[in-house]
């Protein structure tokens, strides 16, 4: 009996095992943020890792922050975005699952005779063979979405880094528009304060004393509202950075650097976005996903959905055994896996029109936000 069932549950050892550690895919995916920017995002998994982490971050805050080091806090600090990093290690032990095959099934019963002594005792040992079969193409495809979760997570880094920039260059514009307001406060303070003695002399009428005195009125509005906008973007940035309690006193280096001459060309813009953004190229990687699971679906369609092969002895009453193979099959009958190739083809349409779309949409928000960028230039030269 050794023999065969020795042959049978070596069938499990015919696949090699992926690793379930996603530290290398992680680095792959910070190679290419690396490669499109200077960030160096982080993943806290260990509470080492996590101490070290705050560290760095309590040593960004005890200076002014630069719009780099606001950055690199957001990238080690935000927790969204180290929940993003987890889909990494799931797309990684997905894989890992893909390059395993089912455990051998052991199956046995004992029947003991009314009268007499003895038993009859059988044991079947099997294994899917099926699963064995169509692993390389199933590891194919979670490879396929591990590569998809890595671009699609480096998007992610790429657009917290940009929102943060946003918030950072808003904030800093927002403190100094509220310290030109309140110069201009004070300034129309001391007129307002001129008029009255001039009123009370009787050189002005009141009407000239309350169109100047409207001035001051607006002025101190037009401060108080810019202070509450200034909380805000604080809070804001507070959160982009993932700050609470005691880490949310920090100051914002001043002043904005300078309004830069050169315009940025339109040229080329277009073909670059399409070229090098990650969510269009974690999208064109969705197709492919989809594709080779249609083709998987669509190679197995026929096949028995289970395919059990293995090995069945039994002893009688009388002590003796008999040994043999055993096959179980489970028959495409009832379900021949149109429904599924159906859903799937509709998927992989699906996909192909997503990726059209996505590709306008980049192409038009590239022209959109230059011509906004240069809008807001032209309206802070005036």
């Amino acid at each position: 009996m050794s023999r065969p069932l020795t042959a049978a549950a070596s069938m499990t050892l015919l696949v090699g095992c992926a690793t379930v550690n996603p530290r290398p895919a992680f680095d792959d995916m910070r190679k290419t943020v690396a490669e499109r920017s200077r960030l160096d995002p982080e993943w806290s998994r260990t509470s080492e890792e996590t101490s070290a982490a705050e560290e760095a971050v309590t040593k960004l805050l005890a200076a002014p922050l630069t719009v780099d080091a606001a950055v690199q806090i957001a990238l080690l600090n935000n927790p969204t975005l180290q929940a993003t990093f987890e889909e990494i290690g799931i797309s990684q032990a997905d894989l890992a699952q893909a390059a395993r095959v089912e455990n051998p099934g052991l199956s046995g019963f004992a029947r003991f005779p009314s009268q007499g002594s003895g038993s009859n005792i059988e044991l079947s040992l099997v294994q899917n063979v099926f699963d064995i079969f169509i692993q390389p193409l199933r590891k194919k495809v979670a490879a396929a979405e591990l590569e998809q979760t890595k671009l699609r997570v480096a998007n992610e880094v790429l657009a917290l880094a940009g929102e943060v920039k946003e918030a950072f260059f808003t904030l800093q514009a927002r403190q100094q528009l509220v310290s030109r307001l309140t110069v201009i406060r004070d300034l129309t303070e001391t007129a307002a304060d001129f008029a009255q003695k001039q009123h009370d002399a009787g050189t002005i009428n009141d009407l000239e004393l309350e169109s100047r005195t409207v001035i001051h009125r607006e002025s101190k509005v037009e401060v108080v509202v810019a202070e509450a906008e200034v909380r805000a973007d604080r809070e804001r940035l507070n959160r982009l950075l993932g700050l609470w309690g005691p880490g949310t006193v920090w100051s914002v280096e001043d002043p904005l650097p300078e309004i830069p001459d050169a315009e940025i060309p339109l040229a080329g813009l277009e073909r670059v976005a399409v070229t090098n953004r990650q969510d269009l190229q974690a999208a064109r990687w969705g197709v492919d996903l989809v594709g080779r699971a249609l083709a998987l679906r669509r190679k197995t369609r026929f096949f028995p959905i289970g395919i059990h092969l293995g090995v069945n002895t039994e002893k009688d009453v009388g002590g003796e055994r008999v040994t043999g193979p055993e096959i179980a099959l489970q028959l495409p009958i009832f379900d021949t896996g149109k429904a599924s190739i159906a859903r799937l083809e509709a998927e992989h349409r699906r996909a192909q029109r997503q990726l059209e779309a996505l590709a306008v949409n980049a192409r038009s928000e590239v022209r959109e936000e230059r011509d906004r960028m240069l809008a807001a230039r032209d309206l802070a030269l005036y």
